[in-house]
């Protein structure tokens, strides 16, 4: 057999799985699911045929995009958890497990932003700094150590972490925001190089500033006008316009994509 005959069957059939664009009967947890972008990647999933697990530290708003999926005909499923919390965690994907059976796919989507007011970064308390970090590092961290083994035993598995805009354009007064979303872009890196061999990919999901049901007050009209005169796209993105990238990510199709940086902000940025 020549090298190119073996590099042939080698590859043969994860090209045929490579064109399997479908997530049906994928158990897929979404942090912060409650609402906003996360909301939208839960509500596309299940209208996919995916399973979300809606991973939400308000005991209201989970629930609530539970019975929204439910109404449309899909499945999805609440739990309340603090993802800073390592019980807390250990917990969502115990339950999960429980349930289901496997976790196939995580959005480490959950971060502390709309309730940020801008400060120059001296005026930042630590207490801040050090919740936002919390729960923006530390929290997807502690959920991709624990889905990771059941990923790793399945043979399988789709880790999407979400970053932002804000790290490329080097947005002022949020220091410890875009700090945390630039330590997400290290983290994608170094856990697809462990988690290769494992079938388990991790990419980055990169947004611009997305407009939502969330208020974000220190967000003017003017500022919104600025940002949308700078896309290479004339509208405003909304939620939307990220869950069929998300999708993509979680299904067989996106099999040999990892440690990838996939930006989707209308051309605000430019790689």
């Amino acid at each position: 057999m020549t090298i190119d005959q073996s590099v042939a069957n080698n590859v043969a059939e994860p090209s045929l799985r490579g064109r399997d664009f479908s997530v049906r009967d994928r158990v897929v947890i979404v942090t912060g699911g409650g609402q906003g972008i996360g909301r939208e990647y839960a509500r596309q999933l299940a209208a996919a045929g995916a399973i979300p697990i809606i991973a939400e530290l308000d005991a209201e708003s989970g629930p609530s995009v539970v019975a929204e999926i439910e109404s449309a005909g899909g499945r999805a499923q609440a739990v309340q958890v603090d993802i800073s919390d390592p019980g807390d965690v250990e917990r969502l994907i115990e339950t999960t497990v429980a349930e289901f059976g496997r976790v196939d796919g995580l959005v480490n989507n959950a971060a502390i932003f709309s309730s940020l007011d801008m400060k120059p970064f001296e005026e930042i308390p630590l207490a801040e700094w050090r919740r936002v970090l919390e729960v923006n590092v530390t929290g997807a961290f502690l959920c991709a150590r624990a889905v990771s083994k059941h990923m790793r035993s399945a043979g399988w598995g789709r880790i999407i972490n979400i970053g932002s805009g804000a790290v490329p354009l080097g947005v002022p007064n949020y220091l410890h925001y875009v700090t945390s979303k630039s330590a997400m872009v290290g983290m994608t890196y170094s856990l697809a190089k462990e988690l290769g061999t494992s079938g388990i990919t991790v990419n980055l999901v990169q947004p611009g500033g997305t407009f939502h049901e969330v208020p974000r007050k220190t967000l003017s009209e003017e500022a919104k006008a600025r940002q949308i005169a700078a896309q290479c796209i004339g509208r405003g993105e909304v939620p939307a316009d990220l869950s069929g990238l998300v999708l993509f990510l979680c299904s067989p199709a996106a099999e040999f994509i990892t440690g990838q940086t996939l930006v989707c902000d209308g051309g605000l940025t430019h790689g």
